[in-house]
């Protein structure tokens, strides 16, 4: 591995035709901290975003990876945020927090669907995260991506494939830490895939 980030979008057709893509990659390039890579791996094939993620982690070849869905975008301070937080608590798993936005854009701060805002990481009672992360390239390609089985659930909590990956980190010995920063959009258009092919914008064709 070489030092340096690696951003990695997962999309599929619809999001490369709307828009939504090309607001994610403006959002990675407006980086305070510019990442070194930037992956987008396009799933033409149906897949979901658990094997497309995928795909684009196993072509990392730096010492970190920030993965980010189609449909949010950045902050122009979210990587430089995450990597201070990595040096000052010697972590290996990053994630800070979000602002919901609207579909047109708009912030829509009183919809928080998790609700954990400063609430600190613990192993043992983890808590739902999303899938917008800095992580040691190591320890993320030795956890991977997979499909979770239907309608599975980790610790009470739906078991989407992002989830599978956070509790496989945390099981690897990964050190997890949340940073209370608000450092990203979580974007609510209506057509929220939850990374499934056959849901939301994803079942467009």
């Amino acid at each position: 591995m070489k030092p340096g980030i690696t951003v990695v979008i997962p999309t599929h057709p619809f999001r490369v035709h709307n828009g939504m893509l090309a607001r994610a990659v403006d959002s990675v390039e407006r980086q305070h901290l510019v990442p070194d890579d930037l992956i987008i791996e396009v799933d033409k094939e149906g897949l979901g975003a658990a094997q497309t993620r995928q795909r684009g982690l196993e072509k990392v070849t730096t010492d970190w990876v920030a993965f980010l869905d189609s449909d949010d975008w950045m902050y122009p301070e979210h990587l430089k945020v995450l990597a201070a937080g990595a040096r000052a608590h010697k972590a290996d798993y990053l994630f800070s927090y979000y602002m919901v936005h609207r579909r047109d854009g708009t912030p829509w701060p009183e919809n928080d669907p998790l609700g954990h805002f400063g609430k600190t990481w613990n192993p043992a009672a983890p808590h739902q995260t999303t899938i917008t992360t800095l992580v040691r390239t190591g320890i993320a390609q030795q956890v991977g991506f997979t499909d979770p089985p239907p309608d599975s659930t980790v610790g009470g909590h739906r078991g989407g494939e992002d989830w599978h990956f956070t509790i496989g980190c945390r099981d690897a010995g990964a050190h997890i830490v949340h940073i209370p920063r608000r450092t990203w959009a979580w974007v609510h258009h209506g057509l929220n895939s939850s990374g499934l092919p056959d849901r939301g914008d994803a079942a467009i064709r």
